[in-house]
């Protein structure tokens, strides 16, 4: 099993290039399941969730050539589904137990198909996601469901599904996709009220109105969407991964040093680049050629100590409970107490423990973490538990006094391409350990 070994004590200096959001490409992925035209995906990143879902979908009957990027951080992928219609429409549990957003692929296949078999989800221990918020709303939409053998077992009576007015009881990007990618090609009219307005669910309905799909409301709580007879192929490219971004720009915080981010919208890191202001770091936004802002410097000097600040997660546009984590471990580092607070899972704060073996001092109580620093982190043996909490050890990793070994990294390679490489081009001291070499 794969480690990473992180020495810190190194100042960071150079450019990062930003790979493409999974939690974008994802539900692009499973959009092009709504066509039987050929669907094109730029920018997808070259990680472990990724793979899965390509794997969803040739386990399901699709066609899907792979080409990696130059860097290898990267892939493009062109879908055929044409051959699906006499397929058995099955997600197994064998790829789907590994990733929650295997889902994903349910109301585009009960869409078009009017019938689908999906494995319960599996993917990070970090709390209760329950399936029912995108379940209820299919049902409302004419479909029937059955949980049988552990299997999301469906079919719709009329073969086609039927636009609905719905309000979702608690904000899910998960759901809104289903939901949005299902209504796409149902009968009549669908609403979506109280839906997510992250980035992503932007760039999925970006993608669906290149294949055709009538979306308006894009990026307010209320969607509204007219069912098409049916989608065509498009080419899209994914945008680029805000928490990827938001994992260098604490790795800097933590580290100090002055780097460059390519590919970003600065836009989407706000909450983050507002809250690092304020602790002390530099953040410059840099345009390129016509003006667009794809560039943003982050810099700070090592011998100034961070400010610390409080932290609560909100759906966007708060601050993301993907960088939560990351941010606890930038907090270690700096003067004074800061109050963390999770709002959207539950069991998301089991990177604290590893963080008080590395020497943070820091308590947790029910949904809120308190940190007092700054604490002289030290190396030693962690584990990671999820996906997130791997890059936030790696944060701490950096800033500590010694080398840190982080054992389960394969939760880190679900969601970040190349991690440890990237941050080798800005000079950190991190090093793959894989069957016993380096």
């Amino acid at each position: 099993m794969d480690r990473l070994i992180v020495s810190g004590g190194n100042i960071l200096s150079g450019t990062v290039p930003i790979s493409g959001a999974k939690n974008a490409a994802l539900p692009c992925l499973a959009a092009s399941l709504l066509t039987t035209g050929k669907i094109v995906l730029d920018h997808l990143p070259a990680v472990a969730d990724i793979r899965t879902m390509i794997k969803v979908l040739q386990a399901l009957g699709c066609d899907v050539t792979v080409d990696k990027t130059k860097d290898a951080f990267e892939l493009s992928a062109v879908v055929k589904t044409d051959s699906l219609e006499n397929g058995k429409l099955e997600a197994p549990y064998e790829l789907v137990k590994t990733m929650r957003a295997s889902i994903l692929v349910l109301g585009p296949l009960l869409a078009r198909f009017g019938r689908a078999s999906v494995s319960l989800p599996g993917g990070c221990a970090i709390g209760a996601r329950p399936v029912n918020l995108h379940l209820d709303a299919l049902q409302r939409m004419g479909a029937k469901i059955t949980i049988d053998g552990g299997y999301i077992v469906a079919s719709v009576p009329g073969g086609r599904l039927t636009g609905i007015d719905h309000t979702f009881d608690k904000v899910s990007v998960g759901a809104t996709e289903n939901l949005m990618m299902a209504a796409c090609l149902a009968s009549g009219v669908t609403v979506l009220r109280n839906a997510a307005v992250e980035p992503e669910i932007g760039d999925l309905a970006a993608m669906l109105r290149a294949m055709g799909a009538k979306i308006d409301g894009i990026g307010t709580p209320v969607l509204t969407i007219v069912g098409s007879d049916l989608l065509g192929g498009c080419r899209h490219a994914v945008i680029p991964d805000r928490i990827e971004a938001g994992t260098f720009i604490c790795a800097l915080a933590a580290a100090g040093g002055d780097i460059v981010l390519e590919r970003v919208e600065p836009d989407d890191l706000r909450p983050l680049t507002d809250l690092m202001t304020i602790t002390g770091c530099g953040i410059e936004e840099q345009s390129e050629r016509g003006g667009a802002v794809k560039r943003l410097r982050v810099f700070k000097d090592p011998g100034v100590r961070l400010r610390s600040r409080d932290v609560i997660t909100a759906p966007h546009p708060g601050f993301p409970t993907d960088l939560q984590a990351q941010m606890m471990a930038v907090m270690t580092q700096a003067a004074g107490i800061s109050i963390i607070r999770e709002t959207i899972f539950e069991n998301r704060f089991q990177h604290a423990m590893e963080l008080e073996r590395l020497g943070a001092n820091l308590r947790v109580e029910g949904n809120t973490a308190i940190v007092a620093g700054p604490s002289q982190l030290k190396g030693c043996t962690v584990m990671a538990t999820d996906l997130r909490a791997s890059a936030a050890l790696v944060i701490a990793g950096l800033a500590a006094k010694g080398d840190v070994t982080i054992d389960r990294v394969y939760h880190l390679d679900r969601g970040y391409a190349g991690i440890e490489r990237k941050l080798q081009t800005v000079g950190a001291g991190v090093q793959r350990v894989k069957g016993g070499r380096v």
